[in-house]
């Protein structure tokens, strides 16, 4: 065993990472709070959209057959319109031969346009009962409402019976219809119609009190003389005759422009108009009707539509100050759930299919990979027996690199092993030489150079090894005897120049190690049968990885470009014509992260680095020849798969759970269970392929709703910091060398 140190006195490298790894961490914060607060805004446009469509919050209850004992009888056999002018109930009919035109359930973008174009042509006022909810969406078309100067009154915001809500949800129902009106039109009004209204008589002792309420807070609430029944699509014919008043009475005449199919209604209304007029009648609004009986005989309503008169109607108040600038967030909060839920519903379902696509590819690849590296006349050539170089990079490495020099020791393929101890200050090249020795080891060398991160270590190493063929392992991985050997046996091939490992991990017993041994087996594992048979094979592990010395030299070395120098050089390798391959039966058993925090760290890394890499090398897209078949296929297949999919995932996960909670249960849970299923699949045949224990499969439904939520949040994270040019610095994980031999790891 031959040592090599460094002078002596120079110890400034650790202070410097701390510092510049307690510096990285405050940059990072305010980005984990960004990509939190952007799931966090998706979740509150969710809800605003399904609040907007009755899912959330919604109360299909509608109240039947109650008493009225507690109502007065001068209301009950009263007239339509009911105020509470100084503080009495008082009811108002509309004047002989006049109808007040209500609409209800509106506007929709269809319908109304249309009823209002009618009414424009025969110079007819109307009153429109609007739902808020409708109104923040279609804000244009309460516009063209106002502006042609028709009245508008509230009809609640989500379409609820009021007799079933509390106080503060009937005030919630009423002030955001207003919000939604000074939003749309800049007004607010005084005018309400209660969902399932009909006539005065019907009023019970449950929605009488909330009659009673609004009165003190200003509103007049309008009931119906004469329902056309439109809802009920009886025939033209019929709503005509339905809506017409019984010997010249004035009525509050109740159509729909909302709410369903309303052609019928279309058709009626001009025939209505010229009926009713040929009677005699005159049209007039809400607040006309009330004006007439006062005897402050104006023009009907103030102005009629398309006369020029006011836009102001008597029961309309100017919005201004406060709730103006409210309503208008409002519609723009809307427009926005408007546009970003049926664009992100569309986009999960592409990523959805590209999702079951991608576990079907894996499937179907793995098995033929399987079958093709497995059957008995398969070689990659003259079997490869000469000496390779083992380079262990090592950074405070102390409770792990004697375990993996004592795995080393029992390769059943010759080695020199190069420790390149990286500026450790917890005495690691000591340990590694004392191992040595005691393993009676002769062919290792311990490097000591000043820190300068792993990249620059495995550059040390490769300059000083003695053999063609280099072996890349982590100071805290332990090979079996016969991994370097298997890993070895594709360069008797000469196309290829490097091979990716099967990547264990050593302790799986936690919850968190069970969780990340699925994922490698599953993601990683499956995925690399994947790449190998299209000869795009994006990353060599870093724990485990074979080279051809005159490839990494001829690419550069180890780049310090990207904080997945693994990836990076794979990708070079491709770009200079090298095949990359997989070697299922090279095993290597790794101490995976024991903490969220650490699992959060190394996480992060990779998939920053990842898209460094992909950056740096994003020529190939155009290369030709090797470079150019990495480009066009395995470069899209990463953002696919390993960025853009699992970004949109807990957006999936983020629907279904809104599914289960507000629109139906039974349905999502199912779909839920089917792409649990596939995964199952999936990862019970890769286990197949390693020969993994089941046992494990068990905890496959917790990851899917914990761990996997986390590895999305992290890929999040990473693609804010890629978005908002943020650097990251290597971050050394915290070991407790519980990954001893191969056999222990099992």
């Amino acid at each position: 065993m031959t040592t090599t140190t460094p002078s002596r006195g120079r110890r400034r490298a650790p202070s410097r990472m701390e510092r510049a790894a307690g510096k990285a961490a405050a940059l990072q914060r305010p980005r984990v709070i960004l990509a939190l607060l952007l799931l966090l805004a998706l979740v509150c446009v969710m809800l605003l959209d399904g609040y907007l469509r009755a899912e959330v919050g919604g109360d299909q209850r509608v109240r039947t057959g109650a008493s009225s004992s507690d109502v007065p009888d001068d209301v009950l056999d009263g007239g339509p319109i009911v105020t509470f002018r100084g503080g009495q109930a008082t009811t108002v009919s509309v004047p002989d031969k006049t109808i007040a035109l209500t609409f209800d359930d509106g506007p929709n973008p269809t319908w109304t346009p249309q009823v209002l174009a009618i009414l424009e042509k025969y110079d007819v006022p109307a009153t429109f009962f609007l739902v808020g909810s409708m109104v923040s969406r279609y804000p244009s078309v309460v516009r063209d409402m106002v502006d042609q100067g028709h009245e508008v009154g509230i009809h609640t915001f989500t379409h609820v019976d009021l007799s079933y809500q509390s106080d503060a949800r009937v005030r919630r129902e009423m002030e955001q219809t207003q919000l939604a009106l000074a939003g749309a039109a800049g007004i607010t009004t005084t005018l309400f119609r209660a969902p399932y209204s009909s006539e005065t008589d019907a009023i019970d002792n449950y929605s009488w009190p909330v009659y009673k309420k609004l009165g003190q807070d200003g509103y007049t609430s309008v009931f119906v003389d004469t329902d056309s029944d439109d809802w009920k699509r009886p025939g033209v014919s019929k709503i005509v005759q339905w809506a017409t008043p019984k010997e010249d009475k004035g009525a509050s005449v109740l159509f729909h422009d909302a709410g369903g199919e309303r052609s019928q209604t279309i058709e009626a209304l001009p025939r209505y108009i010229e009926k009713i007029r040929a009677k005699g009648y005159t049209f007039t609004t809400i607040s006309g009707a009330l004006d007439m009986q006062q005897g402050q005989r104006q023009a009907p309503a103030g102005a009629a539509p398309g006369t020029g008169g006011s836009r102001l109607q008597a029961a309309h108040r100017e919005a201004t100050g406060a709730i103006l600038y409210e309503g208008k967030a409002l519609v723009a909060a809307v427009a926005v759930a408007e546009w970003a839920v049926p664009t992100l519903s569309v986009g999960l379902m592409v990523v959805g299919i590209a999702v079951m696509g991608r576990f079907g590819m894996m499937l179907l690849l793995a098995r033929r990979h399987h079958r093709l590296r497995n059957r008995r006349r398969f070689s990659w050539g003259p079997e490869v027996t000469r000496p390779v170089t083992v380079i262990v990079p090592a950074y405070n490495e102390k409770e792990c690199i004697a375990n993996t020099l004592d795995s080393l020791s029992r390769s059943t393929h010759p080695i020199e092993i190069i420790v390149v101890d990286d500026g450790s200050t917890d005495g690691t090249s000591e340990i590694a030489r004392e191992a040595a020795l005691a393993l009676g080891m002769t062919d290792v060398r311990v490097i000591r150079q000043e820190n300068a991160g792993k990249p620059a270590a495995l550059n040390n190493g490769v300059r000083r090894s003695r053999h063609d063929i280099v072996v890349m392992m982590d100071g805290d991985t332990v090979f079996e005897p016969d991994t370097i050997r298997q890993l070895v046996q594709p360069f008797a091939d000469p196309e290829v120049g490097a091979v990716a490992g099967n990547a264990k991990v050593g302790n799986r017993t936690t919850v968190i190690g069970a969780w990340q041994h699925i994922e490698y087996v599953m993601g990683f594992n499956l995925d690399r049968r994947m790449y190998d048979l299209l000869r795009c094979m994006p990353t060599i592990p870093g724990a485990i990885g074979a080279f051809r010395r005159e490839a990494v030299l001829q690419a550069g070395g180890m780049s310090e470009d990207t904080l997945a120098e693994d990836t990076d050089i794979t990708i070079a390798m491709h770009r200079d014509g090298w095949r990359v391959v997989y070697q299922a039966h090279a095993r290597a058993w790794t101490e995976a992260p024991g903490s969220l925090k650490q699992l959060w760290s190394q996480r992060y890394r990779w998939s920053y680095g990842t898209m460094q890499a992909l950056w740096k090398h994003r020529k190939s897209l155009t290369d030709k020849g090797p470079s150019g078949r990495f480009g066009r296929v395995g470069m899209p297949l990463v953002v696919l798969f390993q960025i853009v999919t699992p970004v949109f995932a807990p957006l999936i996960d983020v629907f279904t759970a809104y599914s289960m909670i507000f629109i139906d249960f039974t349905a999502a849970l199912l779909a839920w269970l089917a792409v649990l299923g596939v995964q199952l699949v999936c990862a019970a045949y890769a286990f197949r392929l390693d020969r993994e224990k089941y046992r494990y499969l068990l905890m496959m439904p917790l990851q899917q709703l914990a761990y996997r939520q986390m590895m999305y949040l992290v890929l999040i994270h990473s693609c804010v910091t890629a978005l908002t040019g943020g650097r990251l610095r290597w971050q050394k994980l915290k070991r407790t060398g519980e990954v001893g031999t191969p056999a222990g790891a099992g």
